[in-house]
């Protein structure tokens, strides 16, 4: 399967996710935080960094139950503020 290439909302979308997952980690290390949502260091510091901007939910997922974070708030994070479609809406 080929993906398609990431947008700049996308790779934007990538760092804020980044950055509300490094600030609710707090102190804690990410050894701490990866093993309790079953994923490797190094893929939580890729994630933090924008290096995967596009993590499959359920890595998202186990990231926001291990740092005690709700999914609705980091979709509010992620999202593109003030941005619509360019084709309108999508049925």
């Amino acid at each position: 399967m080929i993906r398609p290439p990431l947008t700049g909302p996308d790779r934007d979308r990538g760092q804020r996710l980044g950055a509300l997952l490094r600030t609710a980690r707090g102190e804690r290390s990410m050894a701490e935080i990866a093993a309790a949502a079953g994923i490797s260091a190094e893929t939580l510091r890729k994630i933090e960094t924008g290096r995967i901007p596009t993590p499959a939910f359920f890595t998202v997922a186990a990231l926001a139950a291990a740092l005690g974070v709700s999914l609705d708030r980091i979709a509010e994070s992620c999202a593109t503020a003030g941005l619509t479609a360019p084709d309108g809406p999508r049925h």
